[in-house]
């Protein structure tokens, strides 16, 4: 429990492993600082992705469980229906925890997503951070194009969501001074103050295996250290590791190229792959082929649900990465130093892709959702390129890796914002 003593912070995810899991980062990274206190709000499901921070730090972490969000209008647009839902379902009962609380959080730090959460924070007057999902340059190219479909209800709503962002007391970014500081300083013009802190990539260090690595963000479909037996037998920067996030599921048509590409290609790759559920009945989803895993031999590896991104990434063997261009994965592939292949599905990940493409210069682009799919001839080929030793993209991936560890180690850019944030809400405190 929390003393008078301590900073208490309350960090409020969006109930998605996409933007749990990050804030789950941070959250580890905060509690590496003395003196800190946190409260971290989950919803049942997800409840157990905390386990291993609350055992890494059962005096200074506490859960707050609050109902999961509800559907009441199966025709509305689920992402709006959640975060509706949410501030229906957890204002009053966030107002009446802090009001009853007897050494309650002098700062809330809550999703991109939970702009409400400003109006609870000026009611109880504590002041709001953002933890942006996406990156500064989505951010910024968001801000720009921020009138959204006026006279629509949800959208509507989504604008004061905007709006509520942007009055915050300041933002949080799972980035790094040294790949988007141009967006960084676009921001704080746009916000009027500096109070912008860019704090990662927060991603669990090699050696911290309590805060669970290999299983982060869920269990693996296969034993992670089985998939690092397979690779412990490749030459290094000789597999491409394929993935689109937790939520793609792969169309027929960009199944049958992708699967044609890799035997093709005579590459090492490891493809995990999601499986539809009870969602996506009646879409059209694609299966991996009969026969597939028995054709590519010994060269392919196949997992079919989550798999143990980050130490798949940081082996020696991965050379290439083909990914959705989720802001996770991106930092993930950049602080692996692999040379990544975007095919972007949808929000942010278009101008994530074109970020690593067009201007970061580590990437090569593979598709675009189901209106750009590739020949499968022409995909193969990319496979081979990028796991080529002497692509441009790779030494400019060496560099943004050195640059992306480099950042969190003492005297690194995002060590010293991280504890320009801590600094700066203590003195809230006092």
């Amino acid at each position: 429990m929390s003393t008078t003593t301590d900073l208490h912070i309350l960090i409020y995810p969006f109930p998605t492993s996409g933007h749990i899991i990050p804030f789950l980062d941070l959250t580890n990274q905060l509690l590496t600082r003395s003196g800190l206190y946190v409260t971290v709000l989950v919803t049942p499901q997800n409840l157990p992705l905390l386990d291993p921070l609350l055992a890494a730090h059962p005096s200074s972490l506490q859960s707050l469980v609050l109902p999961p969000p509800e559907f009441s209008n199966p025709k509305q647009n689920r992402l709006f229906a959640i975060i509706q839902s949410m501030r229906q379902l957890h204002y009053p009962l966030l107002l009446q925890w802090f009001q009853s609380h007897p050494s309650p959080p002098v700062a809330i730090i809550s999703d991109f997503f939970l702009g409400w959460t400003h109006q609870l924070g000026s009611q109880l007057r504590v002041p709001r951070l953002v933890f942006s999902p996406s990156g500064a340059f989505a951010l910024s190219i968001t801000h720009l194009y921020r009138q959204g479909k006026k006279g629509d209800p949800d959208w509507d709503f989504i604008g004061e969501n905007f709006i509520a962002n942007m009055a915050c007391w300041g933002i949080v970014f799972n980035s790094f001074s040294e790949l988007e500081r141009v967006y960084f300083n676009y921001l704080k013009q746009e916000l009027g103050h500096d109070r912008v802190f860019a704090v990662g990539p927060a991603l669990p260090p090699p050696e911290d295996e309590d805060v669970g690595q290999a299983n982060r963000g869920g269990s693996s479909s296969v034993p992670c250290h089985e998939v690092l037996s397979w690779l412990n037998d490749r030459p290094d920067d000789s597999v491409v590791y394929i993935c689109f996030g937790s939520r793609t599921v792969l169309t027929s048509k960009q199944m049958e190229v992708l699967t044609a590409a890799l035997e093709i290609s005579g590459v090492h790759f490891i493809l995990s792959v999601r499986e539809p559920d009870e969602r996506h009945v009646g879409d059209d989803h694609g299966v991996i082929p009969d026969g597939f895993e028995d054709r590519v031999g010994g060269r392919g590896f196949v997992i079919r649900g989550w798999a143990p991104q980050v130490s798949i990434l940081r082996h020696r063997a991965v050379g290439g990465f083909m990914t959705h261009c989720g802001w996770n994965s991106v930092l993930e592939g950049l602080s692996a130093g692999a040379v990544m292949l975007t095919w972007p599905m949808g929000a942010d990940q278009y101008t994530n892709a074109k970020l690593l493409v067009d201007q970061l210069g580590v990437a090569i682009r593979g598709g675009e959702g189901t209106e750009n799919i590739p020949e499968s001839s022409e995909l193969a080929q990319k496979f081979v390129d990028s796991v080529d030793a002497i692509r441009p993209e790779r030494v400019r991936a060496r560099e943004l890796r050195d640059a992306a560890l480099g950042s969190v180690k003492g005297g690194g850019s995002s060590n010293k914002e991280l504890d320009e944030l801590v600094k700066q809400l203590r003195e809230l405190k006092s």
